[in-house]
């Protein structure tokens, strides 16, 4: 099986634009070429109708033609696909079940991609119909700065998540980019879904600036905490960033190359979901610390002890031409040049 591709039902109107992708090429056996998706249509019609007949309409042929290409399969592949029982109809062989049951999981784990590349080229088709693209979906991990940005720019659909819930949104093909971080690592050391991310699957992540991560700490330090030990400290009261977050998988790495027990550390199981809660709950005395960016320290007053710098990036189909996200792209960067916590990263 070759040439994994194929469109099918394009409908344009004056506003809009739809395109389905599925499993599409040839299957050659011997001379024979067959056409993937046509078997796909026979396999599903006999299956779901107990009938040739419904080969037939499915394909818009008569009786006679569609028995005559079934028999065409047949020769080719060598093997009977379907078999008739008095009274029952027509079934698909244990041969043909097999076959089809092939095509059908080939096409289900290619879904995911069909979706994310579907996505990207209908915003083209859009574009060159009417000159717009339509609005981007984004799935973003929390930044004081970008949310800023994003809040100036219109066209842009966005929710914000933890960085492996936003990738795993455009792995499934349900948005158009994912923000994402993922500490000291790259995104291809960093594991699944992040390592997911790369061009062999038609992916890319842009580098789109980098920033100071470190404990927010209330001001004055009046814990007194140096360290990651000093969290372990009695009284000392922490705020974790959520599950599935990128700061809480840094800081959980932190924690292992320290050899700090989680357990040992109080408050780890109270969770916040951006920098700016984590800030908020520090600055109003309900805890002494917690894992944010620099940015959220400055603007809510409070100490910082830095832990590195990171990496934020902008993952999208390799194939994706949006106007829109280069020039929100463009206009991050910039704000990062001038904000202090943040520095300018050099674009993929």
């Amino acid at each position: 099986m070759s040439d994994i591709y194929d469109a099918i039902n394009m409908n344009l109107a004056a506003d809009d634009a739809s395109i389905s992708l599925g499993l599409g090429g040839t299957m050659r056996i011997g001379r024979s070429t067959l056409a993937v998706s046509d078997l796909m249509v026979m396999f599903e019609a006999i299956a779901r109708t107990g009938s040739v007949q419904g080969f037939a309409d499915a394909l818009g042929l008569s009786y006679r033609a569609a028995w005559a290409r079934l028999q065409a399969y047949e020769t080719a592949l060598g093997r009977p696909l379907v078999h008739k029982t008095r009274g029952h109809g027509t079934a698909l062989t244990e041969f043909g079940a097999a076959l089809a049951q092939a095509l059908a999981e080939a096409a289900h784990g290619l879904e995911a991609g069909f979706a994310r590349e579907t996505r990207a080229v209908e915003h083209r088709l859009r574009r060159l119909l009417t000159g717009r693209t339509g609005a981007l979906t984004l799935a973003v991990s929390h930044d004081p700065l970008l949310v800023e940005v994003l809040g100036e720019h219109g066209g842009i659909d966005v929710s914000v998540m933890g960085s492996r819930a936003a990738v795993e949104r455009l792995l499934d093909g349900q948005a158009d980019a994912a923000g994402l971080h993922c500490g000291a690592l790259a995104p291809e050391a960093a594991g699944p879904p992040f390592s997911a991310v790369d061009g062999g699957a038609g992916l890319i992540a842009h580098p789109l600036f980098e920033r100071e991560q470190g404990l927010l700490l209330a001001p004055g330090n009046p814990r007194g905490i140096r360290n990651l030990a000093d969290l372990t400290a009695k009284g000392v009261r922490y705020v974790n960033r959520q599950r599935g977050s990128g700061t809480r998988d840094w800081f959980d790495r932190l924690l292992a190359e320290a050899d700090l027990p989680a357990a040992e550390i109080n408050g780890y199981t109270v969770e916040e979901f951006t920098h700016q809660a984590v800030a908020a709950v520090i600055a109003c005395g309900a805890a002494d610390a917690g894992l944010g960016v620099r940015a959220a320290a400055d603007r809510l007053g409070l100490d910082f002890l830095s832990v590195g710098w990171e990496t934020y990036y902008l993952a999208t189909s390799r194939s994706l031409a949006a106007p829109a996200l280069q020039d929100f792209s463009a206009a991050v960067r910039a704000r990062a040049a001038r904000t202090p916590g943040y520095r300018t990263s050099t674009p993929a």
